[in-house]
């Protein structure tokens, strides 16, 4: 059976490095306090890189590590929800800052979950033999979209940028992608958003659209946070269930990385250990959005945390709200 399996993974974060103590200066804030609700030390920020640099960096490393060249990649996925142009895509551009033009491309715009819909993308890609060698791009530029004044402290001292590229291949072993599952439901739509550009209720960008703060990302942390620890959990068993793989034979959990509060709850309502099987490190990059699974995903690799065999299970929930888990046999 044809199956499409992670090959390899790079990863960059802009050498910039905002501290919690750094924020104090800006806003009122402690350390104490954004330690407290969300587990986070410190986040890297672009200075002047866009997000295809980002992405370009990751990209390199992961066709590096891959054994390939740009040109051996049949299709680029990029997930993003901070472009370098409102349109066109960062996918095409991709193709020009790799040097492969021709090359199919498409962006999606999932937010936190965007690892996994593209997931879900590559596997029927691969498990239908339309292409074998698959670029999963996820590279967030997310901190020119905060507002770092005590008003929108809740929100700021959250995010950071950061970008991963994963190769997806086909196998015909029995390791790869076992199950992805993804869902949507708009209804929540503005409890996790950035209003403008849009065509919703202003005229893309005016003076009016900027005073009233429109350009900043918002969130209603409360019902997020809710949503969350139910959806969390609900969707791993789901993925499961579709694999046939019981909880007890998971090595490890990476959950997207939102809030280790959140990730706490997680762990305790699927009754797993947070420092034995679910893995964490936001502490070092915050909410990365799309890239913080495949973030957290190489660094467990560095860490040793998986093997050959290993089921390992990711997880996301984000604005949209979206959500989705992947059982993965490594």
């Amino acid at each position: 059976m044809r199956r499409a399996y992670i090959d390899s993974i790079g990863m960059y974060v802009p050498p910039k490095v905002v501290t919690n103590k750094d924020l104090e200066k800006v806003m009122d804030t402690s350390d104490q306090w954004i330690r407290e609700r969300s587990g986070i030390q410190e986040r890297h920020h672009v200075d002047g890189e866009c997000t295809t640099d980002l992405a370009l960096k990751a990209s390199e490393e992961a066709l590096e590590k891959a054994g390939m060249t740009a040109e051996d990649v049949d299709h680029i996925i990029f997930s993003t929800m901070a472009g370098d142009y409102f349109f066109p895509g960062c996918g095409p551009i991709m193709t020009k800052r790799l040097g492969i033009p021709g090359t199919p491309a498409l962006d999606i715009r999932m937010a936190c979950s965007g690892f996994l819909y593209g997931l879900s993308i590559a596997k029927s890609f691969i498990e239908s033999g339309a292409y074998n060698n698959i670029l999963l791009i996820t590279s967030e530029v997310q901190s020119v979209a905060l507002d770092f004044t005590t008003a929108g402290r809740d929100t700021a001292v959250l995010f950071g940028d950061g970008a991963a590229a994963t190769v997806i291949k086909p196998t015909d072993d029995d390791r790869g992608l076992m199950s992805v599952i993804t869902h949507s439901d708009g209804r929540y739509a503005e409890d996790l958003m950035q209003r403008a550009p849009s065509t919703y209720d202003n005229p893309f960008l005016s003076h009016e659209v900027i005073d009233k703060g429109y350009g900043w990302v918002t969130m209603n942390g409360r019902n997020v946070f809710k949503h969350a620890v139910t959806k969390f959990p609900q969707v791993i068993n789901e993925a499961l269930e579709d694999a046939e793989i019981d909880k007890r034979d998971v090595k490890l959990v990476i959950p997207h990385q939102a809030n280790l509060r959140i990730t706490e709850a997680v762990a305790k309502r699927l009754d797993l250990s947070l420092h034995d099987v679910v893995y964490s490190n936001i502490h070092k990059y915050g909410n990365t959005t799309s890239a913080s699974i495949p973030i957290a995903l190489y660094e467990a690799l560095a860490e040793g945390k998986l093997n050959r065999g290993d089921y390992l299970v990711v997880a996301s929930f984000g604005a949209g709200f979206t959500w989705g888990a992947s059982v993965i046999k490594w």
